[in-house]
């Protein structure tokens, strides 16, 4: 028959192994939270305090591809023809007209007998009204140094008071023998006056023939109609550097009846940057077709 086992022999034998696995599992999750602990230091930190932030691609600015045509008026668009309202939501920016020339010496619908135009005055705040940027331009036709500054200081007077974005001379006829001194008299005497942006219209041909230098100038503005169908068909034939092309005399856009010229920017140029250069800022929503 089998010994019998006395009590406390029989309570050492059933507690140990007990004992055991109480200091085991003791054992593991001291084990484990050591490793957690290793893990959690290896973890890097992150900042709170504010970053610049960052646009993303889709927050990124959209290049600007097309605008709606930029025009130049005179007082031969006689105000009361124009529908303002309509016409300036469809037009990005306006040249106005503010002096037809020196020695006209007559009076007619467009400019009095001194040269200044009828109309300007109106068109600037009949476009400014509605957010419309106005440059400003002169149809230069001094006939000596002296009439050229004169010119240029009516310009500068009669403009002021409108803020205009740009000053552009018109030079389309010659009136001196040294035209390329003629028409720096007017561009100095511009910007003596504190006209800050001053540009050039002239055609290519022009310029070549009479030696017109146009480095003097922050921005040139060519004018090429090809057919002159009222629709842009090619690029001035020319590689000097420019901004703004005058592509038709004979567009037309809704909000007046009659043709006008049309205007783009150049077309190797990016045209939210060239915009803003002649106009003083980014163009709307609305004025990109």
């Amino acid at each position: 028959m089998r010994k019998r086992i006395k009590p406390p022999v029989a309570f050492i034998l059933l507690g140990l192994p007990i004992l055991i696995l109480v200091i085991a599992k003791s054992y593991a999750m001291f084990a484990r939270t050591v490793q957690l602990n290793a893990a959690k230091a290896t973890i890097p930190t992150v900042s709170t305090a504010p970053k610049n932030k960052t646009a993303t691609s889709t927050e990124k600015e959209e290049a600007i591809t097309s605008l709606d045509p930029i025009i130049d008026v005179s007082g031969w668009q006689l105000p009361e023809e124009i529908d303002y309202d309509t016409l300036s939501k469809n037009i990005s920016g306006a040249i106005v007209r503010v002096f037809g020339g020196s020695g006209i010496g007559i009076d007619n619908n467009a400019t009095n007998a001194k040269g200044v135009d009828k109309s300007y005055k109106k068109h600037i705040k009949e476009f400014q009204k509605r957010d419309v940027p106005v440059a400003v331009y002169a149809y230069v036709m001094g006939a000596s140094v002296k009439e050229m500054k004169e010119e240029a200081r009516i310009l500068y007077k009669e403009s002021k008071p409108y803020k205009p974005t740009y000053y552009w001379l018109d030079v389309e006829e010659k009136t001196m023998e040294d035209m390329n001194k003629g028409v720096e008299a007017f561009r100095s005497e511009l910007e003596k006056q504190g006209a800050k942006n001053i540009g050039i219209y002239i055609g290519t041909y022009f310029m070549e023939e009479h030696s017109i230098s146009t480095d003097k100038f922050d921005a040139v503005w060519f004018p090429t109609y090809g057919t002159d169908s009222g629709y842009y068909e090619e690029d001035p034939n020319t590689s000097l550097n420019y901004d703004l092309h005058q592509y038709t005399s004979q567009g037309y856009v809704d909000g007046f009846a009659k043709p006008l010229d049309l205007n783009q920017i150049a077309s190797n140029k990016d045209i939210g940057s060239t915009y803003k250069k002649l106009f003083g800022r980014k163009p709307s929503k609305e004025a990109q077709e």
